[in-house]
């Protein structure tokens, strides 16, 4: 009988991880349209990001707000939650970095290009420790997947012509992004690792993209102990509400909710083609703050 009920368990689960972990099929369309949606407050651009930077994580704490900035220098910084004053700024031994998360006076930051969380202190971003990304490697695509989604806040530019994937040989890594690596590069493409980050009860959570999984690691061991599929193929920064883990996802401009014990979808929140593309996101005090990576910082009531 137990056998029978543990059976009937993994069917009625099986839809969904079968959706997650097979791109945006008709399966998935379904059991991403049966999810619950949540009424949430209008989205709120609350702030620019600093200095022009690029935001491409959030992780929000009781002395200010941490932004990651994708650009050049990988500079992290602490901005006060009205008016995105800076309070700290420094830069990281980071490589095009996506997310990051505070635990008692360091960060966690996804070095996105070099495939490794970085440990860094939170006051000087000198480097602790360096390990690699489980799940990291080279974005793949899947029948039914979303098409990529760009912020409708960019301006419009001229986009040059992609090369073919038989001139990877020419192309040049450095300036060729995560989703088009494997097309561009072929064997030559070295992949990408996390875009977001979150730290409780010891342990380090990361959503990456390549993997399409959110991985929980032991920080002191270095080893996966859970792991659960994503939405979709861009899955990006995640943060708590209560027990439950919020992920972001770009491409399908939305951020899913799931069971952090079952991996399991619960609700959604479904933004407008109109509003800030998702990138970075946190979660303090009944808001979800969350980055679009143009330069702005934007909230909206949960």
């Amino acid at each position: 009988m137990i056998a029978r009920r543990r059976f009937l368990g993994v069917a009625a689960l099986a839809p969904s991880l079968i959706a997650s972990r097979g791109g945006f099929s008709a399966l998935a369309a379904a059991s991403l349209g049966s999810i619950k949606a949540r009424q949430v407050g209008k989205v709120e651009i609350v702030f620019k990001s600093p200095n022009g930077s690029q935001p491409n994580g959030l992780q929000a704490t009781a002395e200010g707000l941490w932004i990651m900035d994708q650009a050049a220098g990988n500079k992290a910084y602490l901005v006060a939650y009205e008016g995105g004053r800076v309070l700290r700024s420094f830069e990281t031994e980071t490589d095009r970095s996506s997310g990051l998360t505070f635990e008692n006076g360091t960060l966690w930051i996804g070095s996105t290009y070099s495939r490794e969380i970085v440990h860094c202190d939170a006051t000087t971003g000198k480097t602790i420790s360096r390990n690699f990304t489980p799940g990291a490697g080279v974005i793949y695509k899947m029948v039914g997947d979303p098409p990529a989604r760009s912020s409708p806040l960019a301006k419009p530019r001229q986009r040059p012509p992609q090369k073919a994937p038989d001139s990877a040989q020419t192309a040049d890594p450095s300036k060729v992004g995560g989703f088009q690596a494997g097309q561009l590069l072929g064997s030559r493409a070295l992949g990408t690792g996390a875009h977001g980050q979150e730290w409780r009860d010891g342990k380090l959570w990361m959503a990456v993209p390549p993997a399409r999984m959110v991985y929980r690691v032991d920080p002191k061991e270095w080893i996966v102990e859970k792991s659960f599929p994503t939405a979709g193929n861009r899955p990006h920064g995640i943060g708590w509400e209560g027990k439950y883990l919020w992920v972001a996802d770009s491409n399908l401009n939305a951020f899913f909710k799931h069971d952090p014990d079952t991996g399991e979808m619960i609700e959604k929140i479904q933004l407008a083609d109109s509003d800030p593309l998702p990138h970075g996101m946190s979660i303090r005090d009944g808001w979800m703050w969350y980055c679009d990576d143009v330069g702005v910082v934007c909230r909206l009531k949960l």
